[in-house]
């Protein structure tokens, strides 16, 4: 049985399989570690691909897969300091009650770069993992940024501070940006391609 359908490439450990979430029913797929008709070593967290799986084993493998948009995730924990939007952010939410907030994110000329989200972080920490596993997708923040900016490549940054209290999720709009590069310096999420 074979399946041809859109994924996004979801953050996984450096030595594992590669993991996918199904973009139409928003459900994870670890596939195989190896055994791979196409090679899936220049797959990164982000990309959004049609892909072809082999499900005749217990881990699916991939047959066949075209990239549709070279988007591209990072995750970091612990992070200090929180840059000053994110700050207000997450003072705004709090003062409100709220438990998430959003604003768009500027730069120094005043135009737009970015949207950030806050979101409160639970006692056991589990929101920034349902990030970065999948299990809460960040896949629809990034349409909401795509239907008002057009469909492009982007890079997300999902953070937590250093004192645990929210999540931030970030999405530069242009992709290889000033804004993307000040956030993957400042934070220690090097690129994975050039």
């Amino acid at each position: 049985m074979s399946e041809d359908t859109r994924f996004r490439v979801l953050a996984a450990p450096e030595e594992g399989p590669l993991r996918l979430l199904n973009r139409e029913t928003y459900e994870p797929v670890v596939t195989a570690t190896d055994g791979h008709g196409a090679s899936v070593a220049e797959l990164h967290p982000g990309y959004c691909i049609d892909a072809d799986l082999d499900w005749t084993t217990s881990e699916p493998t991939i047959r066949s897969f075209s990239v549709v948009r070279r988007t591209l995730y990072a995750f970091a924990d612990g992070i200090e300091p929180v840059f000053e939007a994110a700050q207000q952010t997450w003072t705004e939410a709090q003062m409100a009650g709220d438990s998430m907030n959003s604003r768009v994110t500027r730069n120094t000329d005043n135009e737009v770069n970015g949207v950030l989200y806050v979101f409160a972080e639970d006692d056991r920490g589990s929101v920034f993992e349902a990030f970065r596993e999948g299990t809460r997708p960040v896949e629809p923040l990034v349409e909401r940024v795509n239907e008002e900016e057009g469909d492009a490549p982007r890079e997300v940054f999902v953070l937590r501070p250093a004192d645990g209290a929210y999540v931030i999720v970030t999405i530069a709009l242009r992709k290889g940006g000033q804004f993307a590069g000040t956030l993957r310096d400042t934070y220690d999420c090097p690129s994975p391609v050039e």
